[in-house]
């Protein structure tokens, strides 16, 4: 007998129904506001004091400013920055210094704006000085912001801009305000090679404060406003008696065209702030990255002909040798670094096929494009800087030698030279050389030859590579035979023209290994971008060392 089950059957898979959600608590009500106020209010009271910050000191402060022919600091961010990418650091920063009356004036920011941005989408930062509070003195807590904002620079891997318009050390706070400067200047040193740093000058800067734009890796000044020094005209005029102004002492051109401490200067501080961010736009973050690179719109292998009537045949004519750099450069683009001082060399950056590359090249249209004291130390550091930030180095060479002289012989134009050559050896980057025309004596080795490290030697067919002119080496070589000679200004003619071919022919260095090859002046461009592109990863390991000794 089986039994038959007829209990409706169920899917026991089936999920059981939902809990019913729990009711939510009702919501209690806002307790009433106590003595200090609710979050609304203190976040207005917070709106409040950051308005108060922003607006600076007062309007006869920027009023005072203005009269000056200076932008306020917050003026100058805006026009450095990315419009809104801006970000302040410790804006509520007070100094705690007591005596003399600081302690019945306590601005906040303590004379000092810091953060970071954006300058083309890539981060940047920045400390700027505002002369309205203190007059841009530094104290302790100034101090420490930048400090601050250096180290955050450092670890970030990022650019450090400092906006300088500051009277020195704040006297009240004596020694904490040196102890300062002195923190700065470790940093600088430490994010050397490092970071990219550059120094605006836009007011005063004087005493201490020098040394920090001095460490930095580019200056720029504004004519007129910037002034920068050690000791000022009223200390000048007590130890030594001369009387001087501020700005024939230290002002912008003295800097850029004597000096050689600014790389660069303006008439106005809108057109140098956007030539900081065209500077900025050329270099690396930091050591560890490339330079970045451009979209290439110009053909790379845009033939030159213009450089056949740029650059004269004739070794003794003279030519401007930026025109020659416009006409192989990108879109004819290049940005000249130091550009009044030590002419007779121009150092520029560029970019070939959209990568940044470095320029260094005889400017034979100054003191023939000689080489002296002052071109071998821009041209010296020029090259470090390239070398520190992965920036290849193209040499062109148009030398007739190291310029001649008591006065450099004196000066230790040995002394000066041997950093050129040094800086040159020490560099680990792709390095490439042209040489146009003359090259001769020690300037040829200096100017990154074979011989000294360079990784691919281009000549021209007017190139003449030798120990001296033709000239002086045969009144050398034939001294004895022209003096004896029945008619010595033909014997020195015919015996110009035996060294000249015999040994300065175009093709001399090049059958001996010393030229990788003679090209066309119009191919310069291409084979430029053939040989840095073939550079682009090149990895040369230096011998394991704390430092060198370079000469001083």
């Amino acid at each position: 007998m089986s039994i038959v089950d007829d209990t409706p059957q169920t899917d026991r898979t089936e999920p059981a129904p939902p809990r019913r959600a729990a009711a939510r608590p009702p919501r209690p009500a806002p307790p009433e506001p106590g003595p200090a106020g609710d979050l609304r209010s203190r976040v207005e009271e917070l709106r409040e004091l950051r308005d108060r910050v922003l607006a600076g000191p007062g309007d006869k402060a920027t009023a005072a400013q203005h009269a000056r022919g200076k932008l306020t600091v917050r003026e100058r961010l805006e026009l450095l920055f990315d419009k809104g990418t801006f970000v302040e650091t410790e804006a509520l920063r007070r100094h705690r210094a007591t005596g003399f009356g600081l302690e019945d004036r306590r601005p906040h920011t303590d004379g000092v704006v810091t953060g970071w941005g954006e300058v083309d989408g890539r981060t940047v930062f920045v400390y700027a000085h505002d002369f309205r509070i203190f007059g841009g003195a530094l104290g302790e807590a100034h101090a420490q912001k930048i400090h601050k904002i250096m180290d955050l620079a450092l670890a970030a891997g990022a650019p450090v801009v400092g906006l300088c318009d500051g009277a020195g050390a704040r006297i009240q706070e004596g020694v904490t305000a040196l102890a300062g400067y002195g923190g700065i200047f470790q940093r600088n040193v430490r994010g050397s090679g490092v970071i990219p740093q550059i120094s605006v000058i836009m007011g005063p800067c004087a005493g201490g404060a020098a040394y920090s734009p001095a460490l930095t890796d580019f200056v720029f000044m504004v004519r007129g406003t910037s002034q920068m020094f050690i000791t000022g005209p009223d200390v000048v005029q007590a130890v030594t008696g001369e009387q001087i102004g501020h700005d024939a002492l230290g002002g912008a051109d003295v800097h850029a065209r004597t000096s050689g401490v600014a790389a660069f200067a303006y008439d106005d501080e809108e057109s140098c702030l956007e030539d900081v961010r065209h500077l900025l736009a050329y270099l690396p973050a930091n050591n560890r990255e490339l330079p970045p690179a451009e979209p290439v719109h110009d053909p790379v292998d845009r033939r030159c002909e213009a450089l056949a009537d740029l650059v004269p045949a004739d070794p003794q004519r003279a030519y401007d040798m930026r025109h020659v750099i416009a006409e192989i450069a990108d879109d004819g683009e290049y940005f000249e670094v130091h550009e009044l001082w030590a002419a007779n060399v121009v150092c520029a950056l560029a970019r070939l096929g959209g990568q940044t590359v470095g320029f260094v090249a005889n400017q034979p249209l100054v003191t023939a494009g000689v080489l002296d004291i002052e071109a071998s130390e821009k041209a010296a550091r020029f090259v470090q800087f390239c070398d520190a930030f992965n920036i290849p180095l193209v040499t062109l060479v148009d030398v007739p030698g190291f310029l001649p002289g008591v006065d450099q012989e004196h000066g230790g134009v040995i002394r000066h030279g041997a950093k050129l050559l040094y800086a040159y050896c020490n560099a680990t980057v792709p390095r490439v050389q042209v040489i146009l025309r003359k090259a001769y004596g020690g300037a040829y080795i200096v100017m990154d030859s074979r011989s000294i490290g360079c990784d691919v030697s281009l000549a021209w067919p007017t190139n003449e590579i030798a120990v001296m002119g033709a000239e002086g080496a045969a009144n050398v070589v034939f001294r004895r035979e022209i003096a004896a000679s029945p008619d010595p200004e033909e014997t020195r003619r015919a015996r110009i023209e035996e060294y000249r071919r015999e040994l300065m022919h175009p093709y001399y260095a090049a059958e001996r290994g010393l030229v990788d090859d003679v090209i066309d002046p119009a191919d310069t461009r291409t084979e430029l971008i053939r040989a840095l592109d073939m550079l682009r990863h090149k990895h040369a390991q230096l011998p394991g060392r704390k430092h060198g000794n370079q000469p001083q």
